[in-house]
Parts: structure tokens; sequence; C-alpha cells
């Protein structure tokens, strides 16, 4: 075995081994949550799935960012088909192995790839204009900056990298085909869709070592660039290439608004409303139970599906953007809540990954989501509506209010108003129940 075929074999199965670590520690993470019983309906879950996740229908309602998204989403996935063959040709040995017995389909499958590397090249120079040069509202939140602003612009550096080593390989190799001097099986044209004019245009007048030395790095970094981008996945929101099909497959499919009530105080609410229950009749309680905790205040209060939705979180901000608190100034943001469940789910991982003991004294509410953020919540659900991987910050956002409510006695003054209105008079308003039909004997 050569060489490079050594060093090719040992790079991709270090990097694949720390992807699989690193996805290990994360699922480890998203396991801190509560359970959730999410196997119901799963022919509507498959659906669902294959709409919004692999279909990119919900990114299309706003069609330019939709469809830039959709050039880039579409050449990656069939972008992996040219990676599968320098793969097998890096770990053997050969050059472009499957061009001889493919023969017209390898060009047409290589044209494919080219074109659109070339759209997703046109969608990476727009995704850069537009986060770096239009400051479009949404990516200059507070949220964004720091690190969540670079982790947006580093993928797109990849991307470009990575469509300049697709062009200058099948550029460099098609000008050495047609002297006959490729390492590929054949000679002439290879007649990919774009290489096969750029190829003899930029490439033909380079001597045959310039070229092969060009083809090499190419090939090699389009490898490189692929590994790279592998090993930093874990850490970045681009995740959700990986996440987003698990993530909307779980996701909750009850209608918009239904919320979900704790069974401890539905099951007390029923036995109060009941005049023939017997409060004694229930099994007593276990006394060495762990007493139950109403609401979420960390990470581990949450359900696995609230974490997984935070580690499939894009920072695409169209939720923040549609949020109307946010719209008139308030601190919520529902994006940032959702950075803030992932960052503190990987805070307390890693401890507990260091110390089964691990507490460190934080939590979710209070060190990393104010109660002003949680109480600006209007429960539109607008944020659940815009988001194209059908991420629920809502569900989150109530336990955090269930917990302040019922575990802390917080509310605040207007809303303490309203339910001592409802308790007293049925109703939010401060008037007898006799009198609700007051008005329609008005003139």
């Amino acid at each position: 075995m050569e060489i490079g075929s050594i060093i090719f074999i040992l790079i991709f199965l270090g990097s694949a081994t720390f992807f699989g670590i690193k996805v290990k520690q994360i699922i480890d993470n998203i396991k801190l949550g509560k359970s959730l019983d999410r196997s119901d309906n799963k022919g509507e879950r498959m659906k669902t799935m294959i709409r919004v996740a692999l279909g990119q229908s919900k990114m299309v309602t706003r069609p330019i960012a939709g469809i830039l998204h959709i050039f880039i989403y579409v050449a990656f996935v069939i972008t992996q088909v040219e990676l599968i063959e320098i793969i097998i040709d890096g770990a053997t040995g050969n050059h472009r192995i499957f061009s001889e017995p493919l023969g017209g389909f390898y060009t047409f499958v290589i044209s494919l790839i080219e074109v659109l590397s070339l759209l997703a090249l046109i969608a990476t120079f727009s995704f850069l204009a537009r986060r770096n040069l239009l400051k479009i509202p949404r990516f200059v939140k507070s949220e964004m900056t720091g690190w969540p602003k670079l982790d947006g612009n580093i993928i797109l550096y990849l991307e470009f990298l990575l469509v300049i080593c697709i062009f200058t390989m099948n550029g460099a190799d098609e000008a050495l085909r047609l002297r006959g001097e490729s390492h590929a099986a054949g000679s002439g044209s290879f007649g990919f869709a774009i290489s096969s004019f750029t190829g003899d245009a930029i490439f033909g007048g380079m001597e045959t070592g310039t070229l092969h030395l060009l083809e090499r790095i190419g090939w090699w970094g389009h490898f490189a660039v692929v590994m790279a981008f592998l090993c930093y996945l874990p850490f970045s929101k681009h995740l959700h290439i990986l996440w987003a099909f698990p993530n909307v497959y779980f996701s909750n499919l009850n209608p918009k608004g239904q919320f979900t009530n704790m069974e401890a105080v539905t099951n007390e609410v029923k036995l109060m409303l009941d005049p023939n229950a017997d409060p004694f009749a229930a099994p007593p309680a276990d006394e060495n139970a762990e007493p139950q905790k109403f609401g979420a205040k960390d990470v581990t209060d949450l359900t696995w599906v609230n974490i997984m939705n935070a580690y499939t979180c894009t920072e695409c901000g169209r939720c923040t953007s549609s949020c109307p608190a946010n719209i008139t100034g308030k601190k919520l943001s529902p994006r940032k809540i959702m950075m803030d469940v992932r960052d503190r789910a990987e805070e307390v991982g890693k401890g507990l990954r260091k110390n089964k003991d691990f507490n460190d004294g934080k939590s979710l509410l209070g060190d990393y989501i104010t109660e002003e953020e949680v109480w600006a919540c209007t429960s539109c659900n607008a944020c659940v509506q815009e988001c194209p991987v059908n991420i629920d910050p809502l569900s989150i956002i109530v336990d955090l209010r269930r917990y302040l409510v019922m575990e802390e006695s917080k509310i605040p003054a207007e809303l303490m108003t309203m339910n001592t209105n409802i308790e007293n008079n049925q109703a939010p308003w401060q008037f007898s129940p006799s009198d609700r039909l007051n008005w329609k004997d008005e003139d």
C-alpha cells in the first residue's frame, strides 16, 4: 500500500472517530432531559419529516433565502456521491474508479455536481453578503455576536473552499485528459458540464507537471475540507444537517395552542371537582420517592425533545424576527432561548462526564434565561410556526413559567390580578358574573 493511501486512511478514520465521539456526547446531553413518548402517529410523523426536513417546505416561506438554501442543501447531498468515489480512490490508490464502468452516467453525475456546486457558490456569496454587508436585522441581534457570528461565516468559507477545490480538481484533470496524461482511464474530454470548458480555457496553457500538482491539490483539498467540516460539525449550529430529520420526526403534532397539562395537577383538580371522590381512596405516596418538581428550572427538568430542539437550532432567527415581544423591543428572543438551552446542556453534560455528582450551583433559569424574558412571551406560537425544522421554544418558556409560579410563587402583579378575577368572577375582569351581559342593554 502506498504512503498516500496510508495517510488518507489514517486521516479518514481519525476524523470519523472524533466525530463519532462528539456525537455520542451530544446524544448523552440530549438524554439529560426527562422522558417523553413521541412514538405515536408514525405515518404522520414520517410524512412531516419528508415534507419539512427533506422537502424544505418551510424554508421557502421566505423565497430568496429559501431558494439559496436549497442550492447549498441539494449540492451538499449530491456531492456526497463524488465523496464516495474519493474515499474509495484514496483508500485503494485508484483515480476516478467509477468513470470507466459508469461511462456516460458518470459524466452526467459529475456534471450535475458541477452545476449544483456553481449554484452553491452563488448562494455562498449571497449569504456572506446578507450576514456581513447587508446587515439583515435578525443577524445582528445581541445573541449573534462573537462565536455565533463567526460560526455562521466559517461554514460559508468552507463551502467556498470546497467548490474551488472541486473545480480545480476537475479542471486540471480535464486538461490532463486532453493530453492523455490523466491518471483516469482513457483520454479526451470528460465532457463535464462546466470543467470541459474551463479546463482548457484556464488550465490548458499550464505545464503537465503543474497540472498534476493542481489536480492533487484540488483532490486532497476536497477531502481535507470535508474532514475538517466533519470534525467542526459537532461544535457548530450546522449540526442541524443531521438533527433536522429526527427533530422534525419527533416534533409536536398537536394543534398549536394546545398546551400540555401536568398529570399530577390535573388529577388533583379532577379530585376537587368530583363531589363523589374519596380523597383517602388514593394509594399512599411513596415516602422515599423524590418530590415532583413543577415546571423546569434547569435542562434536566426539560424533556429530551426540548434539548434535541436546542441542538437542531440553525440560529437563522426566523423565530425572533416574527416574535411580537422582540419586535416591540422586549428582551425575549426565542432564538436565544434555544441557544441558552444548548449551552447549558453542553455545560452540564461536560461536568457530569468529569464528575457524576457535578453541581456548579447554576441553572438555566436565572443564570442563562431571565424572568423578564420568560414573562415577555405572549404564547402566540409565531416562533413555532416560523421555525424551518419544527423547533418549539414556547414549550420551554411555558415550563420555565410553571416553575416560577408553582415552585417559587412568582408571578407578575397584572397576572395575579387576572387570576384573582377568574377565581372570584369566572372572568378576567373585575365585575360580577351577573353583570356580564349588561353591555347589550346599553344604548
